[in-house]
């Protein structure tokens, strides 16, 4: 005789015998599944959630399409000025005559900045020494300024200034070519101080060309200057030249770069 079951189990077996045990498992397992009003919700913040990264993810595109080949707005911040704005770009801008905000603000950085201690003459211009040529008795030290340098000018020497003389106006080349630093200028045009110092003399040639021929000289003549005082700047110009005795021992080698009023350039002019 076939025991009793309680009530209700026999079903339930029934079912288990159908549908096997893993089954059975499966279907227990659903009932836990059923939608409630917090995995509605759950569901629909994970879902607005993926339109929004799709949609910035879509903005970043059409910034990177419109702006290539050039940075992107979304990452230019958090690049070194040259990979900020690249040469070409500059370029295309000096053509027009239109320029980024960004980069004029970067381009117009004037930091204070404190002469080192001796009496060592101090480079006139933040950029790379390109040549340091000697004729007679002047030695020219070229300085070659890019688009990302800081285009303020230091007197390299304290003193008072003799003349500030112009070169190249009206697009004129003032001097020839005999000067290498002048023959890749297509018309250059220079203002060029002069100093006396103890006896001495020294000129800052602050060297542009038609691209961008604006020169601020901001000394006069008969004006005393201190060492490391700022003199003027080239609007986006690209050479300065220190000419100093040829006497001079040079503390610089071509290809090194220097930074105005604190790299010293050269010593055995003496200098207050």
């Amino acid at each position: 005789m076939r025991p009793e079951l309680p009530n209700g189990l026999e079903p339930v077996l029934r079912v288990v015998a159908d549908i096997g045990v893993a089954g059975f498992a499966r279907r227990l397992c659903s009932y836990d599944k059923e939608p409630t009003l917090i995995g509605i919700q759950s569901d629909m913040t994970v879902l607005v959630l993926q339109i929004v990264i799709l949609c910035l993810l879509a903005a970043a595109i059409v910034l990177w399409a419109l702006y290539f080949p050039y940075p992107s707005p979304l990452i230019r911040r958090w690049l070194a000025p040259r990979k900020r704005w690249p040469e070409m770009q500059i370029r295309a801008w000096l053509q027009r005559g239109e320029f980024q905000r960004a980069f004029l603000r970067h381009f117009y950085n004037d930091p204070e900045r404190v002469a080192p201690p001796g009496t060592s003459m101090l480079a006139p211009a933040d950029g790379l020494v390109t040549s340091a040529d000697v004729r007679g008795e002047v030695r020219y030290l070229v300085i070659a300024l890019s688009f990302w340098d800081m285009h303020v000018q230091r007197s390299p020497v304290a003193g008072r200034v003799l003349r500030v003389e112009s070169h190249g106006d009206d697009f004129m080349d003032g001097e020839g070519r005999e000067f290498s630093f002048l023959r890749e200028k297509s018309c250059p045009v220079q203002k060029r101080v002069v100093i006396a110092s103890d006896g001495e003399q020294v000129a800052v040639r602050l060297i542009t060309s038609l691209a961008a021929r604006r020169i601020e000289t901001w000394v006069a003549e008969g004006e005393e200057i201190k060492r490391g005082q700022r003199i003027g700047r080239i609007l986006l110009g690209s050479t300065v030249v220190l000419e100093l005795p040829a006497s001079a021992k040079l503390l610089v080698r071509t290809g090194g770069r220097v930074w105005a009023g604190q790299t010293a350039v050269a010593e055995g002019l003496v200098v207050s």
